[in-house]
């Protein structure tokens, strides 16, 4: 006896094709390479989300370098400061206060200055 899919075939096919939706030329059209397309959009989707968090940090701590830089000391030096200082701030926070709040940025950097110095 043989095994008829009927409606679970219909409806896996009906999934990818509506994934596929707005994809070029056969893309959205055809199955076997609508399947093959959802599969690499949806792998680069998965790795994005992954290299969104890389992207934002690294943006952060381009900020707060270059805020450091014009308060006259370096990032590395800075954030060792800050740890010396006890002073638990996240990157996405003094990056928030580096470009928003200079003067109080300049305060930190005091801080971790005179951290540095004892």
């Amino acid at each position: 006896m043989r095994v008829k899919r009927g409606t679970v075939r219909h409806d896996n096919r009906k999934r990818i094709l509506q994934r596929a939706e707005g994809y070029y030329g056969s893309r959205h059209k055809l199955f076997k390479t609508a399947k093959e397309a959802v599969l690499k959009a949806e792998a680069h989707a998965f790795n994005g989300r992954k290299e969104r968090k890389q992207d934002y940090r690294k943006l952060w701590i381009r900020r707060i370098s270059a805020a450091c830089k014009l308060n006259d000391i370096s990032y590395s030096q800075f954030m060792h400061g800050l740890d010396l200082a006890e002073i638990k701030l996240n990157r996405k926070m003094l990056s928030e206060i580096a470009s928003n709040e200079p003067e109080q940025f300049a305060s930190l950097v005091a801080t971790a200055k005179a951290a540095l110095s004892k």
